[in-house]
């Protein structure tokens, strides 16, 4: 389920930045040590994200330090894995190893007299000049065993790990022969990946049931583009079923913001559709808001890694968390940010470019991969963000591209950027073009907290990947680097990856399965304009798909809780008379890391998904009875404005009370959800009070407003979107 997704919060006693935890016994195991005193180390084939639902989940071994101990990640300052020496130590020569190494489960095969066993985990890459070193290893992608169930509401997925095997070869000059990139039985070198797998991606395993069939049928079909995204709305019946109004205005405001507030509605209807869209498409001509300035108070958001790194000790000294900070200021912009096309497009960046804040070097890469990568692209252009990402600590050492070099090499970003970032699994690449891809991405890391190349370590040699041919004859870092930035531009415009964007932003934006035509013209965008993002979103509002598409949505945890915060009008101020105490952290730091920490527990926050996949954009990837409480419950938690870091309106003053239940009812309903209720409906919430709709009440509902409103946060109005 999706609360399982992700290990459970945990707090240092002292509240100091210690990064990401150790995973422990309870499901997220620490691969390095014994279950017991005497027990042998783990086999390194266990999966640390044991309840990881996803297909295709990629899952890190933890190879991170004791939870009391922050340290450098440079390849300078790397640690050395423990080793069992409890294991059988082989005798005899040590074998010359040649040609390029490849990384396998158990990472790099044991060298004979070197009493060390094959390393368990994702062990940091340790002296370059040590020929015994252990890259990490690409954890297996979990193909779908069966068909999803749904049970309880939910949907179950058995899963069936994939190892791959480790591969090693003999010294070539010419990664395109076969001698470098033969496979084996379990990695058939010429075979695509998706004809080994169920499913092509995660969203579409979802949707492989009973459930998801159902799905389909009430979905949109066939459609066209007009001239602009209002002619679009205005000529595009609604003939899905749907419990939501066939309102476009809300509808827009609904799938292009975090949730429809009163100001947002006003603000399409003073301005018109078109007008509206135009002006969310320029972020940079929307002020800030008050709570966004007030993201000033979080210290580390706006430090480079240099800072970080420099003033580690005195921001560990006031309990700041950079990964943690920059995962509550993202929470508050989608809360309070009046520039929320732009933040619903970082956050469908920060899935499909997915890399984790919680991961070992994210307390200091993470807010710079935000601001400088999926912030700064957003809106701009895929190809410059892939490009970009791929010369960024963050993305080079969530997925050990540092740990990567001509002669032991990594694959995990060079599989990922096919797989995950460009042409999709099924995009048409073997696992031949994996290893040539990993090949030629040699040279890049990070050292003493910046991107570097180093030339000695690049292969050299032909390649060819898809399409895509080079002599790759030099490993000067001025050449070499414009040939890895070719071959990643060449990936970014490829048709695959026109496709997987395309499929990707109309899941986000229209349906859990959106209709091909609309897919195939966002596709045709998307070359059209080599990767811009403002005319690939024109083409989507202004297809008649997306108006026609009321309803099919349903909202994640996080879209859920978001929603909420900003139909209740929650202001970033303090309550009167809120007694901060003796908290390191200001009210509004303090409010945003407790909205963070429950996101954690709902399953869902932002940058939060462990794996490089992202998390899944379809209805029954969430479907969680326990999930749907838990964030009911939080409703009623600030409709009784129990967080006092914020300040609320009484429930009595969401909307001006009438005299009759009825009446009281509607204005309620249009404040909270947008539109009347059916008189079914009315007389299911009027229940919960206790009163018949002509009953006269006064402004608290005769005691029950907090329980009227909860009820309709906890509609399907509130919850689709």
């Amino acid at each position: 389920m999706a609360d399982q997704n992700v290990p459970p919060p945990r707090r240092s006693p002292d509240d100091r930045w210690t990064g990401p935890q150790h995973p422990t016994s309870d499901g997220y195991r620490d691969l390095h040590r014994p279950t017991e005193p005497g027990a042998p180390a783990r086999s390194g084939h266990e999966q640390p994200y044991a309840h990881h639902p996803h297909p295709g989940g990629y899952a890190p071994a933890d190879h991170r330090p004791p939870a009391d101990h922050w340290a450098p990640e440079s390849a300078d300052h790397a640690r050395r894995p423990p080793v069992d020496h409890r294991a059988p130590q082989p005798t005899g020569p040590t074998p010359t190893r040649r040609g390029p190494q490849w990384v396998g489960p158990a990472g790099l095969p044991p060298t004979r007299g070197s009493g060390h066993a094959p390393a368990a985990g994702l062990p940091d890459l340790d002296d370059p000049d040590d020929d015994r070193r252990r890259t990490g290893r690409r954890r297996a992608l979990a193909a779908l065993g069966g068909t999803a169930a749904v049970v309880a509401g939910g949907a179950a997925l058995a899963m069936s790990p994939q190892i791959r095997e480790l591969f090693g070869g003999d010294p070539v000059g010419d990664a395109t022969a076969t001698a470098a990139t033969d496979g084996n039985a379990a990695r058939p070198s010429g075979q695509q990946p998706s004809q080994v797998r169920t499913y092509t991606e995660q969203n579409e395993s979802y949707m492989g049931s009973r459930a998801g069939e159902a799905l389909k049928r009430n979905a949109p079909a066939g459609g066209q583009t007009y001239s602009g995204p209002a002619a679009a709305a205005a000529n595009t019946p609604v003939t899905v079923k749907t419990v939501l109004a066939k309102d476009p205005v809300r509808h827009l405001a609904s799938r292009a913001t975090f949730g429809a507030t009163p100001k947002v509605l006003a603000d399409i209807k003073r301005m018109g559709i078109d007008a509206w869209i135009r002006w969310q498409l320029d972020p940079d001509r929307i002020a800030p808001t008050k709570a966004e300035l007030k993201l000033a108070e979080l210290p580390s958001l706006k430090m480079t890694p240099m800072q970080l790194r420099e003033q580690r000790d005195q921001l560990n000294e006031r309990g700041v968390q950079p990964e943690r900070e920059v995962v509550d200021a993202t929470i508050a912009r989608q809360i309070w940010s009046d520039r929320q096309l732009f933040e619903v497009m970082v956050d469908f960046w920060n899935d499909f470019l997915h890399v984790a804040a919680d991961f070992d070097g994210g307390e200091v890469y993470r807010g710079s991969f935000d601001r400088d990568v999926v912030r700064r692209y957003a809106l701009a252009n895929y190809p410059d963000m892939l490009v970009a990402a791929n010369r960024h600590p963050a993305l080079l050492l969530y997925l050990n591209q540092n740990q990567s070099s001509k002669d032991a090499v990594n694959e995990n970003l060079a599989r990922e950027n096919l797989e995950l970032y460009s042409v999709g699994v099924d995009g048409g690449y073997t696992e031949k073009d994996v290893r040539q891809a990993a090949l030629l991405q040699t040279g890049r890391g990070v050292n003493n907290g910046e991107y570097v190349f180093r030339g000695d370590r690049h292969y050299t040699g032909k390649v060819k990947i898809l399409g895509f041919t080079h002599a790759n004859s030099s490993n000067d870092p001025g050449q070499a680097e414009k040939v890895i930035d070719s071959y990643i531009r060449y990936l970014a415009l490829h048709p695959s990856t026109a496709r997987y964007v395309a499929q990707s932003l109309a899941t986000r934006f229209v349906s859990d399965t959106p209709p091909k035509t609309l897919v195939d013209r966002l596709a045709k965008s998307y070359t059209t304009n080599r990767g811009a993002v403002k005319p690939l979103l024109m083409t989507l509002f202004s297809s008649s798909e997306f108006w026609a598409s009321v309803g099919q949505k349903v909202r994640r945890p996080m879209e859920y809780l978001v929603a909420t915060y900003r139909v209740l009008g929650v202001s970033a101020e303090p309550s009167p008379g809120y007694d901060h105490g003796d908290r390191k952290r200001t009210p509004y730091g303090e409010g945003l890391r407790q909205i963070h920490e429950k996101l954690r527990q709902l399953g869902q926050y932002p940058m939060g998904q462990p794996t490089p996949d992202g998390y899944p954009d379809v209805y029954l990837a969430w479907t969680s009875a326990g999930t749907m409480v838990n964030g009911w419950n939080e409703s009623g938690d600030l409709l009784s404005g129990n967080r006092r870091m914020f300040s609320y309106a009484k429930p009595e003053q969401l909307a001006k009370a009438a005299p009759t239940a009825g009446a009281y009812l509607d204005a309620l309903a249009l404040r909270l959800v947008h539109q009347k209720l059916t008189a079914k409906e009315k007389a299911l919430i009027l229940g919960i009070a206790g009163v018949a709709a002509t009953d006269r009440v006064d402004a608290t509902f005769n005691g029950a407003i907090t329980a009227i409103a909860r009820a309709l946060l906890a509609s399907p109005q509130h919850h689709l979107r």
